[in-house]
């Protein structure tokens, strides 16, 4: 596991939230995959990163079983976190029509690293 900053910590194991629009990836676009910030498990490809206008990293799929979905503490909303690790990731939200998938996981920045395509 990696050694986190305190508002790493606050996000992804306290499960907070970033501010939004204050994020790394919330308008980056480059090619490569997200991963972990806290155990490093691959989430999301570039492919599925886009641009939702919401204030945070926007993604319309996962990566196949990187992303376990569970019923967030206020009752309301679908939290998803690492499914290697357990670390706090967002939510995902469906049938907003953003995309052909309809699906939208809100990522916070600091929970996730970008590794480039050809790193």
């Amino acid at each position: 596991m990696a050694s986190l900053t305190p508002q790493e910590y606050a996000v992804i194991v306290e499960k907070g939230t970033e501010a939004p629009f204050s994020g790394e990836y919330n308008d980056f676009y480059q090619e490569g995959i997200y991963v972990c910030k806290q155990c490093g498990a691959e989430l999301y490809t570039s492919e599925a990163k886009f641009k939702s206008g919401c204030g945070w990293p926007s993604f319309d799929d996962e990566i196949q079983g990187a992303i376990k979905r569970q019923v967030d503490a206020d009752g309301r909303r679908t939290e998803i976190v690492c499914a290697n690790c357990g670390g706090h990731l967002g939510h995902v939200f469906i049938g907003e029509g953003y995309t052909d998938t309809n699906t939208r996981h809100c990522v916070n920045s600091v929970s996730i690293k970008f590794i480039p395509k050809n790193f």
